[in-house]
């Protein structure tokens, strides 16, 4: 099992952060079922302010690149993204078309 983080911002405007809240209530279940197709077996989002960080647990036959193959064919997950992107912005240090950016694990505490 492999996890992954990453980070993408919500416009800073309240009223559009509580309505993408509301959709992350109950998330269309051809959106959960891509995920699941994708080999994650998890995922968590939080939210400071307008900042999203995403955490991913992922196994073995997750890519990705399968993951974004696999969402280019399906008409649901390209609605939803699409959706999403008007509550969604790049973070400043995002390349052109990127949303989600991975972040760098810099340190680990374990037992």
């Amino acid at each position: 099992m492999t996890r992954y983080c990453l980070a993408l911002d919500l416009k800073d405007n309240p009223t559009l952060i509580a309505a993408y809240e509301e959709y992350h209530a109950s998330v269309w279940p051809e959106i959960i079922t891509s995920i699941k197709e994708a080999d994650i077996k998890a995922l968590e989002i939080y939210r400071a302010a307008n900042r999203l960080f995403m955490i991913i647990e992922a196994g073995d036959d997750f890519s990705f690149e399968k993951k974004a193959a696999m969402d280019a064919k399906n008409e649901m997950v390209i609605q939803w993204e699409k959706l999403m992107w008007e509550y969604q912005q790049a973070l400043p240090t995002a390349k052109p078309g990127e949303k989600w950016i991975l972040m760098n694990k810099i340190f680990s505490l374990s037992n």
